[in-house]
């Protein structure tokens, strides 16, 4: 996922203790992959007219250097693995604060549910090839 987005972290991202919420990270790393899907052509309206989602199964943070209120933090996405039809993929997002240190590294493991028969399923063949265009984890 070349397509890093910049977000400036806000105060219903913070914890009492002044720093980022663990479940912000999460939430950021989510709206870039929704971003990156949307440019694909597979927005939410898309996702519902396919009956298709995406779902994870483990989420993971990695927390390395705090985040403050206000900070400005860039996500990107990198792909650690995808079967081959696109049935499931590992995504590793990284959060930079703006002095480019990493700030976390949220990876998650996904599939695609048929929201009708509300099982797995593989995608259309257009958006897993889609994946193949995300740059390769390298860590």
């Amino acid at each position: 996922m070349t397509d890093a987005i910049t977000y400036r972290t806000r105060w219903a991202d913070m914890d009492p203790n002044g720093h980022m919420r663990h479940s912000a990270y999460a939430d950021y790393a989510a709206d870039q992959r929704v971003v990156v899907l949307a440019k694909w052509g597979y927005d939410v309206a898309r996702f519902a007219q396919l009956r298709l989602g995406p779902i994870l199964f483990r989420e993971e943070t990695k927390y390395l250097k705090e985040v403050s209120v206000g900070e400005e933090i860039r996500v990107d996405g990198q792909l650690a693995s995808v079967n081959a039809d696109g049935s499931r993929w590992t995504i590793v997002h990284t959060i930079y604060k703006a002095n480019g240190r990493v700030a976390a590294i949220v990876t998650v493991d996904g599939a695609w549910l048929d929201l009708d028969r509300r099982k797995l399923t593989t995608p259309p063949a257009e958006l897993a090839a889609s994946f193949s265009t995300l740059p390769p984890y390298q860590g």
